[in-house]
């Protein structure tokens, strides 16, 4: 461990919990959250039903909302990749239906694309390029069909220009693919952002000829237009993605990633906190302005952001999107923690005071599931750093929920975890029960496996994802059959498949488990153990404390509320006194001429001073304890009743 990180450590353990306070919760986070209308339309498609995507679609063609509809048959092409019957069935039913063809456009692409993988290029055998070329030519038809049943659509080029950048056309064919959209929407935001991947240096243009074209289109685009952020893409491109900058010398484009930076800052100012419609830039403006150093306006455009993660960038910095950004978002906090004094405070925020976010409605909730009685459960998480409160769902199982502390403890700050999930990791830590982890948004349901401290298994239902990796599912089903003592696997991979309703197959699966059902109100507020018969809360101890408590309490026991004693008895009293006056008696002399002896006054002087401070505090909770015991159920009733006085 380095000496500067010992040093700011202090800091950072005082400052990380004020320092975006204000952000949404991390379970609140969604990677590209799609909005009412199209989830409706994806959960309904991931059951099989195309009516809703149908309506969804040909909405958007009648009202020529071209942004729109490329956003929404890029999300349902992606469901349709691993479930595509639903697409089939509206083919089957109505061939010549544009949004149909439209879709299954997109869906050639994405199948090429999932066999090649997004790996570069010297990572992806002969076999994968192969079968890759071989569905873009395929594909080829199914665009252009696509392009002849709504020649008013500029969205059917966006996929001719995605499929041009991976099927390696010649330039003429990109510009003539370019010169179609041009004639139907000539500020069409999907189209500019293919034609910018086919113009960037990693594929087949230049980093001068990228900037060139962003530049270009951010001039001549509309005010508010999101092609404004467009240099910001190419910057990404060139400073983070592509690894541009030279190593030596002057960078030839800073002062255009510079520009970049600030054109994109001033879009974000025009859009409010959470919008959908900004995520997408917003998020890539957080990547710029770390690489820059900025922290204070990083952690800003964090704040924009909101709830709303995207896939890109962030899924070209590790597999899960959602984690890098949350890792992202913690390191920002961090950083600025350590970088404000210790008995400072942090800046504010620069944000204007508005509505409430988007994030508060739909606060997350989690709730666990102990294979254990409420005494054990409590006595295993006296030092797991969360206050809890417990309450018995059988004989043999426990609910657990975190509570709200006012002053989380400071070694939980920097966890990206909820409270509960950073408890059961602890709690769990050489006990032989298993614990389920049950979370619930208003996006999705999940859960986390718990077993001697380790996250065994964990899933997630979205009724709006494509249906869950078969492989993976089976070895969730093992753990879980597992853990707790079930033969056959077989039915909760079934539930763990199921992707029509996310609530229910959280159920299903407790039911599969035979384990309790979740508590009434689960879902719709944080806490509802509160009510149950037997909840009880287990105080948050610091880590002394835990483990005193943990010594003291007898098998079987909850453990005492911290600083809950019993009166202290006359011998007690007794005992100090004497003490106190003997210790002073030694401080005095020890100090005294003309033999001073400063050890044994010093050590003396500590001793008395421990036990005068040990004296005051039992003689102060003595005397709370007694007006408490004395004072009357209800106030007295005042001398002079209320109404109208006399003078």
């Amino acid at each position: 461990m380095r000496l500067p990180f010992l040093l700011t450590l202090p800091r950072v353990l005082r400052h990380s919990a004020a320092v975006g306070a204000d952000l949404p919760p991390d379970e609140a986070v969604v990677v590209d959250a799609p909005d009412p209308a199209l989830r409706a339309a994806l959960t309904s498609a991931a059951r099989g039903d195309h009516g809703p995507a149908r309506t969804l679609l040909a909405a958007t063609r009648e009202h020529a909302q071209w942004e729109l509809r490329d956003g929404y048959v890029s999300r349902l092409s992606s469901a349709a990749l691993h479930n595509p019957g639903w697409l089939d069935a509206w083919q089957a039913e109505l061939p010549d239906d544009p949004d149909a063809a439209l879709v299954d456009a997109a869906l050639r692409i994405d199948r090429a694309w999932e066999i090649r993988t997004a790996d570069r290029a010297d990572q992806v055998s002969r076999d994968q390029f192969r079968a890759f070329f071989a569905l873009l030519e395929d594909a080829v038809p199914v665009i252009g069909r696509a392009a002849e049943l709504n020649p008013a659509d500029p969205v059917p080029w966006r996929i001719a220009l995605t499929h041009a950048v991976g099927s390696q056309a010649p330039r003429p064919v990109f510009d003539d693919y370019w010169a179609q959209v041009m004639a139907r929407d000539p500020h069409h935001y999907g189209c500019h952002a293919a034609a910018l991947q086919y113009l960037c240096a990693k594929w087949h243009g230049s980093h001068e000829e990228m900037f060139g074209f962003a530049e270009g289109a951010a001039d001549t685009a509309p005010p508010g237009s999101k092609l404004h952020a467009l240099p910001l893409f190419a910057a990404l491109e060139y400073a983070v993605l592509s690894s541009g900058a030279p190593d030596e010398g002057p960078d030839p484009h800073a002062h255009r990633v510079d520009a970049a930076v600030a054109r994109a800052l001033d879009l974000s100012a025009a859009y409010g906190p959470g919008s959908p419609e900004a995520a997408g830039f917003r998020n890539c403006l957080v990547l710029m302005l770390l690489r820059a150093e900025r922290w204070e306006e990083a952690l800003e455009a964090f704040r924009s952001i909101g709830a709303r993660a995207t896939r890109y960038p962030w899924a070209y910095l590790g597999d899960d999107p959602r984690q890098e950004f949350l890792d992202t978002r913690s390191g920002v906090r961090v950083h600025l923690a350590a970088r404000t004094p210790f008995f400072g405070r942090p800046a504010p925020s620069a944000a204007a005071p508005g509505p409430a976010p988007e994030w508060a409605p739909g606060a997350p909730c989690a709730v666990a599931i102990a294979a254990a009685r409420p005494a054990d459960v409590a006595q295993a998480a006296l030092v797991c750093g969360v206050s809890l409160r417990t309450a018995p769902a059988t004989d043999t199982h426990t609910y657990v929920e975190a509570v709200a502390d006012a002053r989380p403890a400071k070694r939980s700050l920097l966890s990206t975890e909820d409270p509960l999930t950073t408890a059961a990791d602890n709690f769990t830590t050489g006990e032989k029960w298993p614990t389920l982890v049950l979370r619930r948004t208003p996006e999705r349901c999940g859960f986390t496996l718990f077993l001697k401290g380790r996250p065994l298994a964990a899933h997630e239902w979205d009724a709006a994802a494509p249906a869950p990796d078969h492989t993976a599912v089976t070895a969730t089903a093992e753990a879980l059959s597992h853990a707790f003592a079930l033969d056959d696997p077989r039915p909760l991979a079934h539930v763990l498949r199921s992707t029509g309703d996310p609530p229910r197959h959280q159920a299903d699966l407790l039911a599969a488990l035979s384990l309790p059902p979740l508590p009434p109100g689960f879902g719709d507020r944080p806490e509802v153990l509160g009510t149950l018969p037997g909840a009880r809360v287990l105080a948050r101890r610091g880590l002394l404390a835990g483990v005193r408590s943990t010594l003291i309490t007898p098998d079987g026991a909850h453990p005492a509320p911290p600083g809950s004693r019993e009166p202290r008895g006359a011998g007690w009293w007794l005992l100090r006194v004497l003490g106190l006056l003997l210790f002073t008696a030694a401080a005095v002399l020890g100090w005294s001429p003309p033999e001073v002896r400063p050890v044994r006054g010093t050590a003396a002087a500590l001793v008395a001073l421990y036990l005068a401070v040990r004296l005051v505090r039992a003689w102060r909770w003595r005397r709370t304890r007694g007006a408490a015991a004395v004072a009357p159920d209800e106030p007295p009733a005042p001398v002079n009743p209320p109404g109208p006085q006399r003078t």
